[in-house]
């Protein structure tokens, strides 16, 4: 069930394309404000600060989210599950486990495959079964083999950076509108017009990126786990229970909680569908049994906690 070359290749393009997309909208909006030559120092500045530094750090995240780690003694089944995955992913540590108290069901991965956790909230935990959740943690533990979180990080900066400049850049135009309707000052129209849309056009390339590593993290987990129905059912359950009307109607978007990003989950049929859709023996080894809950202590209902994460 392993992916064919055609379609690494195919995915690794678009990611390239859309990243590319980006950092050429980037530019443009960045040196129409500061100029060429300052647009240069601030992306390779940017470029070498994502290169050499370790991100977010992990423990700043987990805290956010009032995460502690689980142990093997605590909640066996899960770690054991987890560490099997990551040796099937040639990961080159296993991610440790932490739990979210809150009754959002959810999970996420963040760090690197050198060191990186694998975060299930009380609300997932209590709505899986054994073969569903080997399937959520397996689309995790493929996130991670992935390098999704860089990539989405580097996209999630770029995005950033294009908003704070097209703001900076309306700023200046309205302080300089007096000039340009005296005609002292000129300003090419698709400046304004750049200023505008370049923001929604930097969201909806990050949403696309989004969408192509989520479908690949799907197939990803599939191998892995070598069951692709327990994560299929899993999608389901998600979908059945994580939100309500009112919530799609004036929240949308906020029931996805990843730590750093406001990103949107393809389509859960379309995700289902494909992975329905998947040939090859299963080896599903993880029972439709109920889970073990580790000890709990008070549960929190979604809300909204420290540094504006949705949990």
């Amino acid at each position: 069930m392993t992916a064919t070359p055609r379609h690494q290749f195919l995915n690794l393009l678009q990611s390239i394309l859309l990243l590319a997309g980006m950092a050429v909208i980037a530019w443009f909006i960045v040196s129409a404000i500061a100029g060429q030559g300052l647009a240069i120092a601030i992306v390779i500045g940017s470029l070498l600060g994502l290169l050499l530094s370790p991100g977010i750090p992990k423990r700043l995240l987990l805290n956010a989210y009032g995460a502690r780690r689980l142990s093997g003694r605590e909640f066996p089944e899960g770690v054991a599950i987890l560490a099997e995955l990551a040796r099937r992913a040639g990961l080159p540590r296993v991610p440790e486990l932490y739990y979210v108290p809150s009754q959002m069901p959810n999970a996420f991965a963040i760090g690197s495959p050198d060191e990186c956790a694998v975060c299930v909230s009380d609300g997932l935990l209590r709505l899986m079964n054994r073969r569903e959740l080997a399937g959520v943690l397996a689309h995790e533990v493929a996130h991670v083999a992935h390098r999704d979180l860089w990539i989405m990080g580097l996209a999630d900066a770029l995005s950033r950076a294009v908003s704070l400049a097209s703001w900076f850049g309306q700023v200046i135009l309205l302080v300089n509108l007096p000039l340009i309707l005296m005609g002292a000052a000129y300003v090419p129209w698709e400046v304004p017009l750049l200023l505008i849309f370049s923001p929604t056009i930097m969201a909806l390339l990050q949403l696309a990126l989004s969408r192509t590593r989520e479908y690949e993290a799907d197939l990803g987990g599939a191998r892995l786990s070598g069951d692709p129905e327990g994560l299929a059912s899993a999608l389901l359950k998600l979908e059945r229970n994580a939100g309500r009307f009112w919530e799609e109607m004036f929240l949308p978007g906020r029931r996805i909680p990843e730590p750093s990003l406001l990103r949107t989950h393809p389509p859960t049929e379309e995700r289902v569908r494909r992975l329905r859709a998947l040939a090859g023996p299963l080896r599903q080894t993880h029972p439709e049994a109920p889970l073990r809950l580790p000890q709990t202590g008070r549960i929190a209902p979604p809300r909204f906690g420290p540094w504006g994460v949705w949990r």
